[in-house]
């Protein structure tokens, strides 16, 4: 799928601003991935930003579900984009599919985003929901981000560190996308290490992997004033200690289990 008129064979045009998608978009099509949503931390949450950020997530999941339940023959399965934010901020709870919604701008807006998704199982389509952690790339926002202070000495937790940030490395986040195409799960599915890890170790950590000190914690006052009160506290200070139960109870296996090792062969 393109959000402009595509320019191969292969690629249909949708555009969730203006509710426009191929009437044929989905002939043929044997499942759906759908990973849509505008970057939560490249801005902060304005009002408008959030209608924005719900724009990307909610109304273009409801155009994808409404056309593919339209199709005279739609398509098996639905894999539709969700986030650990979900859970909101639990503290030191473990978190499984069970677990149930948290509070917070985040959280709402990943429980209407899921519930968009879950009306396409009305029309017999098997939906699941890939809620996903903080994935670990070379190229992650996160990191690009982070890693120049590090590289510097400079790098720390944030606040005090102790918030859980439950992670994935993008070869696995790939992986887990394609065994949820082919298998037979449905609903929610945690997409994140078995090995979740605080903020503190991961600072410590990323450090060690670079070979540099991590004793300069960040105060909760520097990324309020940055990203603002509520996208700080949302996306940075919130802790959701999630665990792939559904994932790990379907026999998948993942390559990174262990944060250290993953940040190796990524930053070798």
């Amino acid at each position: 799928m393109r959000s402009r008129t595509p320019d191969a064979e292969n690629t249909r045009y949708w555009n969730p601003a203006t509710g426009d998608i191929d009437t044929d978009a989905f002939d043929g099509v044997d499942g759906v991935v759908n990973l849509a949503g505008a970057g939560i931390g490249e801005r902060r949450w304005t009002a408008h930003r959030k209608r924005e950020l719900r724009l990307s997530r909610v109304d273009a999941t409801e155009l994808l579900v409404e056309a593919m339940c339209a199709t005279a023959t739609p398509p098996p399965v639905l894999v539709a984009g969700s986030a650990v934010g979900y859970y909101g901020d639990r503290g030191d709870e473990v978190l499984t599919e069970q677990s149930g919604p948290g509070a917070g701008f985040l959280a709402e807006l990943a429980a209407d985003w899921e519930e968009a998704a879950t009306r396409a199982s009305g029309e017999g389509i098997r939906v699941a929901v890939a809620r996903t952690g903080l994935v670990v790339a070379d190229n992650a926002p996160f990191l690009t981000r982070t890693l120049p202070l590090f590289k510097l000495g400079l790098g720390g937790p944030l606040g005090g560190g102790r918030q859980w940030w439950p992670w994935i490395t993008l070869q696995d986040e790939a992986r887990a996308l394609a065994f949820l195409l082919e298998s037979d799960l449905s609903g929610p599915v945690n997409l994140c290490s078995p090995n979740p890890v605080t903020n503190q170790e991961f600072a410590r950590t990323l450090a060690s992997v670079l070979r540099r000190p991590a004793v300069l914690g960040v105060p909760r006052i520097c990324p309020r004033l940055l990203l603002g009160r509520e996208l700080a506290d949302g996306l940075l200070f919130s802790s959701a200690r999630a665990v792939p139960q559904a994932l790990s109870d379907a026999g998948f296996e993942f390559h990174h289990a262990d944060l250290k090792p993953a940040l190796e062969g990524m930053l070798a």
